[in-house]
């Protein structure tokens, strides 16, 4: 062969590899709104840096027709590139070819690049739209699996680790990115299910459609295991490189630092009255939090899901920090189950990533009810305990209101080593609140009292002067400094700033036993 016939060759394999299952299933595609997968990383990273890895893989399978159907990188592309000037890697599976069912040789494809990241301590994004295990090829392809998901367990805390379903994701196929740190599901295009509605059907006489079952609203609303909705895959595309602005490359970096115009001075006088007089009256937190980040940029993490807890990331002078915060306008701010674990995997993924922590407090309690007793509240409220004391990042709290019993504890109160503790003169530190407090202590003599009511008020007067306010705290020191509201930002901005060179440990130890 002269020189130009083996350029030809080589050209015809790369044409071949990038046409995948052909122009009639891109159209297919393209019809259900779906963009391709080249084109997917092409959205992803920076334009003209996305460098292709095992673009000419195919399986080796003779079986049930496979020798005939054999497309130059096997229904997944993978490669590195750079994703807003920092490196990255990414495979994005192709539905064209083989439905992106998962084969040996493709799993091995992914399972390089997710090595690779790891050696060079960079992100790992994976663009799931498959059918799931390629089932001409049996065991092979359940193998392929397994190996994902170890290098996934093993990456977990060392590299940040994003999924994005953008089509079908079912059976096994679910639980790889069900380890990784954050999953973003697309509206109307993408599912995920573990069993899918016709087996349900069979099985357990049950109609539901995949969209009810594993739509991206599912998994944002009401199961938590999404943590974002996108609108169609270009947003889905730019809400993840959004997202890695705020992560570090790897477990031994700090986050990012970007330069900010927002005065690290700036204070806002309307922030004074946010919080109502009443306590029993309802607000939004975010009225506070948005005012006191850098140009009110808020990315909230599974903003559908138990609305009580808001979590998300924002930047205060620049330094990028994990906001966990009581929400008193959904179910007054309690604690409930599914707040409890949204909130502990949030906190240890920015305690794994070097990602300060800042908190405001608004807690009632946990949640009554035999649904939450039964339901494990005392476990599911115990990760949320464990995942804040474990935390060694620089942790600042802010108690803006309520800070009730042991929701008081959980919320990084200072006895579970949080640095810096605030408190607005709203604040209420107590076992309890004042009503709940005087039916119990003055439970005889209310009893008694030729009129109860009247006993009841002046009791709840007396205890609410005493207890209801944040000065015995900060009498005794749990409470580091009472501020105005409108010096929220310089205070968190000042406190972290002392904090950056903070080193704490834990006692060595494989690992510890969270509940589970």
């Amino acid at each position: 062969m002269t020189h130009q016939e083996r350029l030809d060759e080589l050209r015809r394999r790369h044409a071949q590899a990038e046409l995948g299952g052909g122009e009639e299933r891109r159209a297919r595609q393209a019809s259900q709104g779906k963009i391709s997968a080249r084109e997917r990383l092409e959205l992803l990273f920076d334009e003209g840096t996305f460098e292709e890895t095992d673009k000419l893989v195919v399986h080796r399978s003779q079986e049930f027709g496979l020798a005939e159907q054999r497309v130059p990188g096997d229904g997944v592309l993978t490669g590195y590139g750079r994703i807003n000037g920092r490196t990255a890697y990414a495979f994005a599976q192709d539905f064209t070819v083989l439905g992106g069912s998962l084969s040996e040789a493709n799993a091995a494809k992914i399972s390089k690049i997710m090595d690779l990241a790891m050696k060079v301590g960079a992100p790992i994004i994976g663009l799931n739209d498959s059918g799931g295990a390629r089932i001409q090829e049996g065991v092979a392809s359940l193998a392929g699996y397994a190996d994902i998901f170890l290098r996934n367990t093993l990456a977990s805390g060392v590299v940040p680790q994003i999924s994005a379903i953008m089509g079908p994701c079912a059976g096994g196929a679910v639980y790889s990115p069900a380890i990784t740190d954050f999953i973003v599901m697309v509206e109307r295009t993408s599912c995920m299910f573990v069993t899918g509605p016709d087996v349900i059907k069979t099985v357990m006489h049950e109609n539901v459609t995949k969209e009810e079952l594993g739509g991206a609203t599912t998994h944002n609303a009401t199961s938590g295991v999404a943590h974002f909705i996108a609108r169609d895959d270009p947003d889905c595309l730019a809400l993840i490189r959004e997202l890695l602005e705020f992560l570090p490359q790897n477990n031994r970096e700090d986050p990012p630092r970007l330069e900010s115009t927002d005065p690290a001075d700036r204070r806002d006088p309307e922030l004074d009255a946010v919080v109502p007089v009443e306590s029993d009256r309802p607000y939004d937190i975010k009225e506070i939090i948005r005012p006191v980040v850098d140009d009110a940029r808020f990315l909230e993490v599974q903003e559908l899901f138990a609305k009580n807890l808001v979590v998300g990331f924002a930047r205060l002078a620049g330094q990028s920090v994990g906001i966990v915060a009581n929400q008193p306008a959904a179910l007054a701010g309690c604690l409930d189950i599914n707040a409890s674990d949204k909130g502990a995997r949030f906190v240890r993924f920015c305690d794994a990533f070097n990602i300060p922590l800042v908190t405001f407090e608004d807690v009632p309690g946990f949640l009554p009810g035999t649904e939450q007793e039964f339901g494990g509240i005392i476990r599911h409220g115990a990760k949320l305990l464990y995942a804040f004391a474990e935390a060694t990042v620089p942790k600042v709290t802010v108690i803006t209101r309520k800070a009730y019993g042991g929701a008081y504890c959980v919320m990084a109160s200072k006895h579970i080593r949080t640095d810096v503790n605030f408190a607005y003169p709203t604040a209420e530190i107590a076992v309890m609140g004042p009503d709940g407090a005087v039916n119990i202590v003055y439970r005889r003599e209310l009893e008694k009292a030729e009129d109860p009511e009247t006993l009841r008020r002046e009791k709840v007067d007396e205890f609410r002067q005493k207890f209801a306010n944040p000065y015995v705290a900060a009498e005794r020191g749990y409470i580091d400094a009472v501020i105005e509201p409108r010096d929220t930002r310089p205070k968190l901005i000042a406190a972290l700033r002392m904090l950056e060179t903070k080193r704490d440990t834990n006692p060595p130890k494989k690992h510890g036993n969270i509940p589970l």
